[in-house]
């Protein structure tokens, strides 16, 4: 089975493809798109797929394992993985050529790939986080550029829909004495 390393960036990704015997059988440079992935990798035997763990990493993974092979996605941290690694300038043709050695000889750790539910799950809690980042930050805004004018807001008192809190803060009111009514 052949042995396939890719560098995977966001603009271009680095493919190098390796024989069961270490040599190299095809190196080449290509746009990071699932149609280019498609038509580089499409038409080729089922071979092993090693790339290392990344933003881009996921989708990559699952673009390739549609197309019938057997992708890895690796732990970048993991040092033994670097170990046919030429002493020289780190670049995307050598990491590609590393990873394609790696993924033949067996020299990699795993990585965690989580599931299409998990990935969901995280993309809504981040758009949540930057979101009630955002809507802190205006907030925040509006209260400095009121002050500046002598405007007060209550502490806690948000821009919320529908509620009292929306009104600044203005003059203390006097003090609220309960009165009762004449017993009968």
């Amino acid at each position: 089975m052949e042995s396939i390393g890719i560098d995977v960036h966001k603009v271009n990704s680095q493919i190098c493809v390796v024989g069961e015997n270490a040599e190299v059988l095809e190196e080449r440079r290509i746009h990071t798109d699932r149609e280019r992935f498609a038509a580089a990798l499409g038409k080729r035997p089922k071979a092993r797929v090693l790339i290392e763990a990344s933003t881009e990493s996921e989708w990559v993974a699952r673009c390739l394992d549609q197309l019938g092979h057997e992708v890895i996605v690796a732990d970048p941290n993991f040092a033994p993985m670097y170990a046919t690694r030429s002493k020289r300038v780190k670049t995307d043709r050598r990491d590609a050529r590393t990873l394609a050695q790696a993924c033949r000889l067996g020299a990699y750790r795993p990585a965690h790939r989580t599931s299409e539910e998990q990935r969901r799950v995280r993309a809504e809690l981040a758009v949540r986080e930057g979101l009630v980042r955002t809507r802190t930050r205006y907030i925040s805004l509006v209260r400095s550029l009121l002050r500046r004018e002598g405007i007060r807001m209550r502490s806690g008192a948000a821009l919320r829909a529908g509620g009292d809190d929306r009104k600044p803060a203005g003059p203390p009111a006097a003090p609220h004495r309960e009165r009762r009514l004449p017993r009968a």
